[in-house]
């Protein structure tokens, strides 16, 4: 059995690149490709893999304007050579989908959204600080990249969505079915604190500004409660000149010092919304609660008054009031974490290793329909 796994870009360290992570170490002989790769920017558990690259990865720059070559990764998936292989995953957030197979390979796809900035230009480059006469000619390239987008999904065998939302966004994107297999939370990494919370919420995120880390921001210094910001972006100025005194930026912080952030703080704030979220999971984990809009994938996670709150309208006061209600030690931490445990690794290997076996199954069964899912649900 040869089996490749096939993801978009290996240059940042996000939830994509964990599920890669996931599942070469479920599958340690499998061969990786991928557009470009930083090197010095892989996860700890990718360092031993077999990465392959393509030919974008001598475009001189390439590591620091990766997103400046958009029209070409298309071209690039394309010329990856995956013939020989008899299963070919793919982890997809733009353009691995696209990997084309021959012959009697099986492609699963672990779609974690539809090309966002494809399907959905407006909210993506919304607050990015691009002349009007740039995002006019990137919205015109943005029609054929959506058709090569759909048109690719259509030689996938089979694919499964990272969250119920993004199940709807495929069926609508490309009129096709999916099977939800959430993504994997390293819950075993956290552990619940034997100290009281303490009184500051708290945000760990790219700071970007469609994750609408200013609610949080503004919120809180209306409130004047204290919040804790972790991680760094292009947003972080904006986002600081919002801040009153109870705002304290931290920029990037080591795993271990986000995690005590995390186990003492008073809640986890997570304003956007995301195609999942591991990170309010991860908090969790430490057996602390979250306070999220009530869209995206935090309806598949948030369970109100068992690991956290809902706030309904992304706006200052909606945000504010659910804030407000807070209680640090209100909390039952077990129950916190016991709904996290629901999310770990061992929980995705289990459901994407069934989801394998059925694929093969049913190609020595002699179907390999496109049509409908394998499975109703594994998650």
């Amino acid at each position: 059995m040869k089996i490749a796994i096939v993801h978009d870009y290996l240059n940042q360290m996000g939830g994509a690149e964990r599920v890669v992570g996931v599942l070469h170490r479920m599958l340690p002989d499998a061969p990786i490709y991928t557009t470009i790769a930083d090197y010095d920017k892989l996860l700890p558990e990718l360092k031993d893999a077999d990465i392959r690259t393509t030919w974008m990865q001598s475009i001189p720059g390439i590591m620091k304007r990766f997103k400046h070559f958009f029209w070409l990764y298309p071209f690039a998936v394309r010329s990856m050579d995956l013939s020989g292989y008899d299963l070919v995953i793919s982890s997809s957030s733009a353009y691995s989908k696209g990997a084309a197979v021959k012959g009697k390979t099986i492609h699963i796809c672990y779609c974690h959204t539809p090309m966002r900035f494809a399907w959905d230009f407006a909210a993506y480059m919304e607050g990015n600080a691009v002349p009007d006469f740039q995002k006019r000619l990137i919205r015109w390239m943005m029609h054929p990249l959506r058709l090569w987008d759909k048109a690719t999904s259509k030689s996938v065998h089979h694919l499964i969505a990272n969250s119920t939302v993004v199940r709807q966004r495929i069926e609508s994107c490309y009129d096709r079915e999916a099977t939800v297999i959430y993504p994997p939370v390293a819950v075993s990494r956290f552990q619940i604190s034997k100290q009281k919370a303490r009184d500051y919420f708290l945000v760990v995120s790219r700071l970007v500004s469609y994750k609408r880390i200013d609610l949080a921001v503004e919120a809180c210094t209306k409130l004047g409660k204290q919040l804790i910001v972790i991680g760094d972006g292009p947003d972080r100025k904006r986002l600081e000149s919002l801040a009153g005194p109870t705002v304290t930026f931290m920029g990037r912080l080591s795993d271990k010092q986000v995690a005590h952030y995390m186990q003492h703080c008073a809640a986890f704030i997570f304003p956007g919304i995301e195609d999942f979220g591991i990170t309010p999971l991860e908090v969790n984990a430490c057996g602390r609660p979250v306070v999220a809009f009530k869209g995206g994938g935090a309806l598949d996670t948030i369970r109100p008054g068992i690991n956290g709150r809902f706030f309904d309208r992304q706006t200052i006061d909606s945000l504010a009031e659910a804030l407000a209600g807070i209680n640090p030690s209100g909390w039952d931490s077990a129950a916190i974490r016991q709904h996290a445990e629901q999310f770990s690794e061992g929980v995705f290997m289990d459901a994407i290793a069934r989801f394998i076996d059925s694929a093969l199954g049913e190609r020595k069964s002699g179907d390999r329909s496109n049509n409908g899912e394998l499975v109703k649900s594994l998650a």
